[in-house]
């Protein structure tokens, strides 16, 4: 399940939804990013995320389709916000069900490790110096390419 949305999101809630009392689920494992106040050095006081509709969505469902090839995971749910965020406040989360942890965990690192670097977000940062738009790192390409090495 993929969204895309401007309103914050109930992690609780939302991990509940997923497991709807299947008693196959063994295993939940569950990622949230946030919007930090500091950014390459610089104080960030807010955080403004763009995306194009329809492309975003279809690339985030590519995205949790080669994760559930790869894996033996009973679903994933990717929960995306866009629009001003401040510090503190919720961007991402990724939730995997599986039977087992380890295929939960990878199947979860993966897909951050892939919206990280194959989802189309554009992200821009107001900062005390003026507003900026907020480079890919070479941190998530590295983390992206080991999943191409097999590991």
């Amino acid at each position: 399940m993929i969204r895309i949305q401007h309103e914050d999101f109930d992690v609780g809630a939302e991990i509940g939804r997923l497991r709807a009392g299947n008693p196959k689920i063994g295993a939940v494992a569950s990622f949230i990013g946030l919007v930090r106040d500091l950014n390459e050095g610089t104080d960030v006081a807010a955080m403004t995320l763009e995306h194009y509709p329809g492309m975003t969505e279809r690339a985030l469902e590519a995205i949790v389709a080669q994760a559930k090839e790869r894996w033996d995971v009973y679903d994933v749910l990717v929960i995306h916000r866009v629009g001003e965020l401040e510090p503190t406040d919720q961007i991402v989360l990724v939730v995997v069900a599986g039977a087992h942890r380890g295929e939960a965990f990878a199947a979860c690192e993966f897909v951050m490790d892939y919206l990280k670097t194959e989802a189309p977000f554009w992200k821009k940062e107001a900062t005390a110096g003026g507003v900026r738009w907020v480079d890919a790192r070479e941190s998530d390409d590295a983390a992206r390419a080991r999943w191409e090495q097999g590991s």
